[in-house]
């Protein structure tokens, strides 16, 4: 029963068009199966992107499921075995765009939230879904635009549960309790254009950048600690030059990022660069982009109830990691002090033929259907 109904609504997401960030009625889908729960729905559009906040009962603590219903495109056609926006069942598999990434985890929120409702129609505590259609894209008009309008009328969320694919070989063998922050930036270093067989009319800001961009990539910015890597700095594009084979350009574009932890600050990885490339006496600008500061989540309340949810459904003890890039729980964590993300193996995400494995679906479900039972259960 729960397989069926969690795989049927995972198919009919699956079979919304919804590349980033069109939602492709999937929203919609979800408030009609919620509203009749009891759950009050808003409609938060941004631009072109969908957002979704669907919440039921007032009182403490608040649990919230959280994802996207916006996919990546599928790119070529002809390579799939099937159409992408076809959900497709063969060899024990459910193909479709979406699959993993994340709408069988939306789908199994749902389902699961239903059984719960059903079992314990007067909780301890409130429900909420936070869906958005703006992950997957420059992430701008989604998760974030929501949460600044929570936190504007005082809104805090005690426990977030976000559906990404964590799972590396086994469903719910990793919980994501924290993620790196993300500061990207523009450096444009000036020279002076002139002939190759010329140099000395000229300044080349290739060869005057180099001595700088190679320290850079050799600084040890920090060691990490006990839940984050090390932060890491590396170079994304550099383009200098005209095209020409005689002609020295006259400036350089960089851009690069830094991946950081808690070990590192926003303004003293910004410092250290600027140090860097002051004292190499460039001629430079340097724009910055902060995309996403660290969180995370300890171990305690959310993190071992999820941990025992998993061990006690799929008879496996989790890893926590804070590895790989960023996700909307990065702007969920500005209200809320406790936030994983546990989903689908991520083995096929934003690939050809994405898939989930069918006895995952139902395993998916029943995670999180005891994860609200240890969370707000009486």
């Amino acid at each position: 029963m729960a397989r069926g109904t969690t795989l049927a609504l995972a198919r009919e997401l699956i079979a919304r068009r919804s590349i980033t960030p069109e939602d492709g009625g999937c929203q919609e889908l979800l408030a009609q199966r919620l509203e009749p729960l009891g759950f009050k729905i808003e409609r938060i559009r941004c631009g072109e992107v969908s957002n979704l906040w669907a919440r039921r009962g007032a009182a403490a603590p608040l649990v919230c499921f959280a994802g996207h219903t916006d996919v990546v495109p599928a790119g070529p056609l002809d390579q799939w075995h099937s159409d992408p926006f076809a959900p497709t069942e063969r060899g024990g598999m459910l193909y479709g765009r979406g699959a993993a990434d994340m709408k069988t985890s939306i789908a199994a929120f749902v389902t699961a939230v239903e059984t719960f409702l059903r079992g314990h129609p007067d909780p301890r505590g409130s429900i909420a879904l936070l869906i958005t259609s703006d992950e997957e894209g420059v992430a701008v008009d989604g998760t974030v635009r929501v949460v600044e309008r929570l936190k504007a009328r005082g809104g805090h969320i005690d426990y977030a549960i976000v559906g990404e694919p964590t799972s590396v070989d086994r469903l719910g063998d990793t919980i994501k309790n924290g993620r790196r922050g993300s500061l990207s930036a523009t450096l444009k270093v000036k020279g002076v254009q002139g002939h190759v067989a010329y140099p000395h009319l000229a300044r080349n800001p290739v060869h005057l950048a180099s001595p700088a961009l190679a320290e850079l990539a050799a600084i040890e910015w920090d060691r990490g600690n006990e839940y984050f890597p090390p932060t890491t700095w590396q170079i994304s594009n550099i383009h200098a030059g005209t095209g020409a084979t005689n002609v020295i350009p006259g400036e350089m574009d960089v851009l690069f990022n830094l991946r950081f932890s808690t070990a590192s600050t926003v303004d003293d990885l910004k410092r250290r660069v600027h140090a860097v490339l002051d004292g190499h006496r460039l001629d430079y600008a340097l724009e910055w982009v902060l995309s996403a500061a660290p969180f995370f989540t300890p171990p305690g309340d959310l993190v071992d109830k999820l941990s025992e949810a998993i061990r006690e459904t799929v008879g496996i003890v989790p890893e926590m990691s804070t590895g790989g890039g960023t996700s909307d729980g990065r702007f969920i964590a500005d209200i809320c002090p406790q936030v994983v993300e546990l989903g689908p193996l991520n083995v096929s995400i934003h690939k050809l033929n994405e898939h989930i494995a069918l006895d995952d679906i139902e395993a998916l479900y029943a995670i999180y259907l005891r994860a609200l039972e240890k969370l707000l259960a009486r």
